[in-house]
Order: C-alpha cells, then structure tokens, then sequence
C-alpha cells in the first residue's frame, strides 16, 4: 500500500507551504498562457533531477528521509509527465513511466515500517509509557519486517539502470522531437511550444470527479478501504494542484494549504490502520502465541486502544470533508475553473 507525502516523519527538507491566498473573482483569466508548456517541462526537469539525487541515499538503506523524498518526487515527475504527454503516450515514455512508479511502489512498504518505528519510538520515549514491553515487542516486529521489505525492493531496485534511465528521459524532456519517431504529437504540437492552460483543465476534469465521489462514499460507507480510496485522490488532486501553483493560477495556494492538512489527517489516520495490520499479523502467528501469550494480550489490547485513537480521526475527517468552510470554498474554486465564464480559452 501507498504513503502519503506528508506523514508522522517530516521530510529532511520540506518544502514551505505556499502563503494563502484569496480565491479569483469571476472574470479573472485564471489559467496560464504564454510560456506554460516551457515552464511544465522545466518542472519535469527539476523533478527528474530530485527524483535521481535521492538513489545513492536510499540504497544506503538507514535513511527514512529519503525513502520519503524519493517517493515523493516520483509522484511529482509522474505528473508533470502526464501533463505533458497526455495519452496515448509514446511507448518509450510509459516504460519510463511505469519505472518511476515500480521504484515509488516497492518503497511502500518500507515507508510505512519506517512511519510506524518512529510512531512506537514516541510511545517508549514517554516517562509513563504504558505496556512497554508490547511496544517493545512491536517494535523489534516492525525492525524484521522493515529488513524483509528494504531487501524486496531493492531486488526491484536492481533491475533498474538509474543512469540509463535518467539519460534516457531527460533527452526525452530536453528533445522531444528526436524521440517521436512517428514525427506527429497527439497535440499536433511539441509539448514545450503549447499552452498547458487546456491541458491542465483535462487533467483537473476526471481527478476531481474522483475526489469528490470518493469524498462522498467515504461518508456513506466509512470503511477502511474506502476512507483509504479517499486518502489516494486527496493525494492525487493536491500534486495535480501543486502545478497549478507552479503555473502562478490564482486561489491554487490557499487549495493546497488545505488540501495538505486533509492530507496529514489521514496520514495519520493511514499510520494508525498500518499499525493495526502490523500488530495482527504479529499476534496471529502460532509460533509468537506459544512463546509470549500473555504478551500477545497485551499486543491486542494497544490494537483495541488503537482502534479508538484511528475512529476519533475518522470523525474528524468527516467534519473537515462534509460540509467544512475550506471544502466549500475548494469545490467553488474548481467549479469555476471547470466553468465556461473561467475566462479560459479552454472553456470560452
């Protein structure tokens, strides 16, 4: 399972939320024009980069951070690609693709042992820590399953050539001509030379649509696996709106200030169902219930008083996303953007 980018370990070097600002008034022209597609392709470029600077750290294996960042960035390269490249993609360009997300995808795992040991060391580092010996216990199951996990994705790892790769699309980005051999684009023209500001109300269209309906099932069916479906398209509507941001479209950094806290509240409430999953695989094996009963019902006793801790979250979430103030002013702002009176060229 995936990780939010925002999560109980900060990353080493965050970046600062962009200040707040008023949303648009009607009439504005919100979206960019000139230069977009020159400034989208050097923010592919800049995220190729971070994305490649990180592979020397996380192969080190001891690094969280930059587990995190890489995962991170990886999803930001991905966007700005598929702004850029929208389908159908060029065949060299989605094998690329699919190995940012295979190098994001076998970090997961490890990223959420990562989350959790530094969730139980906050545990044990309380004077009057309760049960320490259980959280002891958790924590030297998360250490194993942690060393399992870093050693299957860097098996994945291995089948990369990062250098290849990174040549391979970052001439991609710099020469996109010399890399269509068919010599046509699906824009009819080379990604840097267009306008993104159509391009971007394409791609806001669908991953909009899917917030919003999975906002909504999450409140009529709060189960974990839809509650994390929601998590999943809260994360991927704030990456999409961080280009938006880039682009300097108005109302788009007050969206991502809320969008981020929306985003740590079920981070946080993603670490505590982790934490569960962990726990119970922990107790439910055999060999561990022989040997440590007693300790096991202390184990199951943190996962019940877990489960109190991860359903105040969940009522939270429901307030913020139900009918909040900042949900309200979010679903007005995408509405006129979608809209035809958004002074867009897109939409006139």
């Amino acid at each position: 399972m995936e990780d939010p980018s925002t999560h109980s370990i900060a990353p080493a070097a965050a970046e600062p939320d962009p200040p707040a600002e008023p949303l648009a008034r009607e009439g504005v022209l919100l979206l960019p024009s000139e230069g977009s597609g020159k400034k989208v392709q050097a923010l592919a470029l800049r995220q190729l980069n971070r994305f490649i600077a990180y592979e020397a750290k996380v192969l080190k294996g001891d690094n969280p951070e930059a587990i995190h960042d890489m995962r991170v960035s990886s999803r930001r390269l991905q966007q700005v690609l598929d702004l850029l490249y929208a389908r159908p993609r060029p065949p060299e360009l989605r094998r690329l693709r699919r190995q940012v997300r295979r190098c994001r995808r076998s970090l997961g795992e490890v990223r959420n042992c990562d989350v959790l040991l530094e969730l139980v060391a906050r545990s044990l580092g309380r004077k009057r820590a309760s049960r320490r010996e259980a959280w002891t216990a958790v924590q030297h199951f998360l250490a194993a399953r942690r060393a399992e996990f870093f050693l299957h994705a860097m098996r994945k790892f291995g089948k990369i050539n990062f250098a290849v790769f990174y040549l391979n699309l970052k001439s991609f980005l710099v020469h996109p001509e010399a890399r269509n051999h068919s010599g046509n684009h699906p824009h009819g023209v080379e990604p840097a030379s267009r306008e993104m500001g159509a391009d971007l109300l394409a791609a806001l269209e669908p991953v909009w649509a899917r917030f919003e309906q999975q906002v909504a099932e999450s409140h009529h069916h709060p189960r974990s696996e839809v509650i994390h479906a929601a998590r999943i398209a809260t994360k991927r509507l704030r990456y999409l709106l961080e280009v938006f941001h880039e682009l300097g479209v108005p109302g788009s950094a007050e969206a991502l200030v809320w969008l981020r806290q929306l985003q740590q509240h079920l981070g946080d409430w993603h670490d505590l169902e982790v934490l569960e999953q962990m726990m119970v695989e922990m107790v439910a094996r055999p060999e561990f219930l022989r040997a440590h009963l007693p300790l096991a019902m202390d184990v199951e006793k943190l996962i019940l008083r877990n489960r109190k801790q991860k359903q105040g979250l969940e009522e939270q979430y429901a307030r913020m996303s139900r009918d909040s103030a900042e949900m309200r002013r979010l679903k007005a702002w995408v509405s006129y953007l979608l809209s035809p009176s958004s002074g867009s060229p897109a939409r006139a």
